[in-house]
């Protein structure tokens, strides 16, 4: 295996991490960095397949949470109802993400000038939310109306295009929802578990025959490097946008995405 292809593997697992779980499409930016470094993966399978280190990092951190969950599940309503909406959330985007794989592999993962323009339009859609959104009526997530995790997971529908952020749409949905910036954030976090794990299942089933020992070994470095970026997010991006809300981040996808089109005109 050549080093660079390592070094490349290592510098994606740390952007994976670092992106994943905050509003500005963690898959968008891989997408665009493997594409100037010209990485290229097996049916853009370690793009979906490295999100497992993103996974358990959330898992880790959230350990003892879902542990009481877990526990409290067979006995108790509120969690049972809870569950349930994450699920409710999930269903949507499992949907689609079935029916339209070959066209999101295929298609949208290829088109790097379309990644950079949903990375603008999603930066000033994430700067309108921030400032104009409806005063929060939510505070907790497990005290959302049903019809509220649905409707957040057909927010996060619109992630299937690459750039547009499955965490920032979603966290755009439960804001304009009525939920405050610390709840949105944190239903993205219980929402991704699912939808992640679903993504990385359903693309290791589709791939696992196409792979090679080489493809496994990047990969893995991909996966390390993701799980220990992630969870230095994870610990840290409620506290922050409870305190600065979420500008940074639609000021970060417009930069990145103008960079972005300047780079694709210039350099093809």
């Amino acid at each position: 295996m050549p080093e660079q292809t390592i070094a490349e593997a290592l510098l994606l697992g740390v952007l994976e991490g670092l992106t994943e779980f905050i509003p500005v499409s963690s898959t968008g930016h891989i997408l665009l960095a493997g594409h100037f470094l010209g990485f290229q993966s097996t049916g853009k399978a370690f793009e979906i397949l490295i999100q497992l280190g993103a996974i358990l990092a959330i898992l880790s951190v959230y350990a003892a949470r879902l542990w009481k969950m877990a526990v409290d599940l067979p006995r108790d309503p509120a969690t049972r109802r809870f569950v349930m909406g994450v699920l409710l959330a999930f269903l949507p985007a499992a949907v689609i993400g079935v029916l339209a794989y070959k066209i999101i592999k295929t298609v949208l993962f290829e088109t790097p000038t379309l990644i950079c323009i949903m990375l603008i339009l999603g930066g000033v859609v994430l700067l309108w939310v921030d400032r104009w959104a409806k005063k929060p009526v939510y505070t907790d997530i497990t005290h959302f109306p049903l019809a509220m995790y649905f409707k957040i997971g057909l927010f996060q529908c619109l992630s299937m295009i690459p750039g547009t952020s499955r965490s920032g749409s979603t966290i755009v949905g439960g804001l304009l929802l009525g939920a405050d910036k610390r709840a949105a954030a944190e239903f993205s976090f219980f929402l991704a578990m699912p939808t992640m794990a679903g993504a990385f299942a359903y693309d290791l089933y589709k791939n696992y025959a196409l792979l090679t020992a080489a493809d496994v070994k990047i990969i893995a470095v991909g996966f390390i490097a993701a799980f220990i970026a992630a969870v230095i997010v994870v610990r840290s991006l409620l506290g922050y946008v409870s305190r600065r809300g979420y500008a940074l981040f639609g000021w970060w996808r417009i930069l990145v995405g103008m960079v972005g089109l300047v780079a694709l005109l210039l350099l093809g």
